[in-house]
């Protein structure tokens, strides 16, 4: 394991963090999973109370939908009169129209008992005509002519009623009103009912199932056959299982629960929102809850003491003791209001890094002292050695009797040796450095005649730079030390420019 990891592990910050998680932990673990438990308890009773009371209305639905069909049936067997609507009405008009009026008077008089019924129709497949018979006469609407055209539309489809559920009823959505509706055949005739939505739905509007809560029939594919608009907002899933309940929503979560009819491809579903059921919970579930919060927050308040009266101290001692192994002498405590042994172990650090910052500071002094010691003793060792290498070389210029060109040493030298044998100082003049190179070249150009050449690029604003003495010109006694040879010519180019990206350029 890395060292920052078991430091981690061993810190102050970690057992104490560590221990008061131990010790509450546990409590709270206890409380959430009985509060968790309690929540659990409360939806599966209003599931269950809620699927009974579905079950029940779902019960009454189909046994209106069974006594519908049960009349049907003897209308279609006991009717002759449907036997006129099954020949072409050209063959005798007369008793088609008497039969037709006499058909619509008898489902009309019948259809008082059925609370839920809109209307009987019958369909004459090969007049190719509809026959609608209202429960009341009050119900004629203008919607009327709309179920008309629909009901016209299903029968003349064919395809469609070939494969047509005879013995389910089914939903149909006319003009965005969604009914119920059941189809028999009985030779060449169409007769059945149409059971309005609302009126279905009317006394399941009566139950408590929260502000936004809903009771709907959907299809067979588990579409809503009203309100489609509010589920898809809400992203509710309508599938469910019987006797199970499923939490479904985006924002707010709603509890499903359903039952099928045994009369046709529709269900019957209770959608409640959760927290109109969570607000059913006992006082002491919510007094748990209120403890499970009271403790969360007197966690958090401990931990945020915890941090401030003894971690945060801590925090900035650490900082400034890695600071100081980094080499950053400068770093000390901030002095922030803290506890009187923070204080005082704040004020003794301080204390403590400020000797040692001096002491290191005398011992660079020191090291400089014996630099500078040793730097003009090596002065004293390379003068006397260029000394005889330049008195060599006037022997050879006066034995060519080359008085022009020993002139021009003699002044090279001069300047040389003027600044050579300077008092020395710790630090000169980059151009004086510059002037004191090139003489320097310019004597070895007379040791090695066409052999070297040589040549200085530096930025004017940086003349005036103070540098060490002798830094330039140790790069150009080197490079023609280990360079300059009689065999080729030597090109030495000298660059000085700033580092712009440093910030001490």
């Amino acid at each position: 394991m890395p060292l920052a990891g078991k430091s981690f592990f061993n810190s102050i910050r970690f057992k104490l963090i560590f221990g008061l998680i131990v010790v509450m932990l546990p409590v709270l673990s206890l409380l959430i999973y009985n509060n968790l438990y309690s929540i659990q308890v409360v939806r599966n009773q209003v599931a269950q109370s809620n699927s009974n009371l579905l079950d029940l209305y779902m019960g009454l639905i189909d046994k209106e939908l069974t006594n519908i069909d049960t009349y049907l049936f003897q209308f279609a067997t006991k009717e002759t009169r449907l036997n006129y609507l099954e020949r072409p009405a050209e063959e005798d008009l007369d008793r088609y129209s008497l039969s037709k009026y006499q058909l619509f008077r008898e489902l009309y008089d019948n259809s008082n008992p059925y609370y839920s019924l809109d209307f009987f129709f019958v369909y004459s497949i090969v007049n190719e005509d509809l026959l609608l018979a209202p429960k009341s006469l009050a119900t004629e609407t203008a919607n009327t002519m709309l179920i008309k055209n629909s009901l016209n539309g299903i029968f003349q489809d064919q395809n469609k009623m070939l494969s047509y559920p005879y013995e389910w009823w089914s939903s149909l959505n006319i003009n965005e009103s969604a009914y119920l509706i059941h189809i028999i055949k009985t030779g060449n005739v169409y007769i059945g009912a149409l059971v309005n939505y609302k009126q279905i739905m009317e006394p399941l509007d009566k139950l408590d199932l929260g502000t936004t809560g809903k009771s709907l029939l959907v299809g067979a594919n588990n579409e809503p056959l009203q309100d489609a608009a509010f589920f898809e907002a809400n992203q509710i899933k309508l599938n469910y299982e019987q006797k199970v309940y499923h939490l479904t929503g985006k924002d707010e979560k709603y509890l499903v629960i359903g039952e099928k009819s045994d009369k046709g491809d529709f269900s019957l579903l209770a959608v409640l929102p959760d927290r109109s059921i969570l607000e059913k919970l006992p006082y002491a579930q919510r007094v748990i809850v209120g403890i499970v919060s009271g403790a969360v927050l007197i966690l958090m308040a401990a931990l945020f003491l915890l941090r401030k009266i003894i971690l945060l101290p801590i925090n900035r001692i650490m900082v400034a003791m890695r600071k100081i192994k980094g080499g950053h002498l400068e770093a000390r405590i901030k002095d922030v209001p803290t506890s009187y042994e923070f204080q005082l172990m704040n004020e003794s650090f301080n204390s403590m890094v400020s000797e040692i910052q001096k002491l290191k500071i005398d011992i660079y002094e020191e090291q400089l002292f014996n630099q500078k010691a040793e730097l003009k003793h090596l002065q004293l060792q390379i003068n006397p050695h260029f000394y005889l290498n330049s008195l060599n070389t006037f022997y050879y210029l006066a034995d060519d009797k080359n008085y022009v060109v020993m002139k021009e040493l003699s002044l090279s030298l001069i300047e040389y040796f003027r600044f050579m044998f300077r008092s020395h100082s710790d630090f000169v003049a980059l151009r004086e450095e510059i002037k004191h190179a090139r003489n320097y070249l310019r004597i070895q150009e007379f040791r090695f005649p066409g052999g070297l050449t040589y040549d200085f690029s530096v930025d004017d604003s940086l003349m005036d730079c103070s540098v060490p003495p002798l830094i330039v010109q140790t790069f150009v006694e080197n490079a023609i030390k280990h360079a300059v040879t009689l065999d080729e010519l030597v090109q030495i180019h000298i660059t000085i420019n700033s580092d712009e990206s440093s910030p001490d350029h």
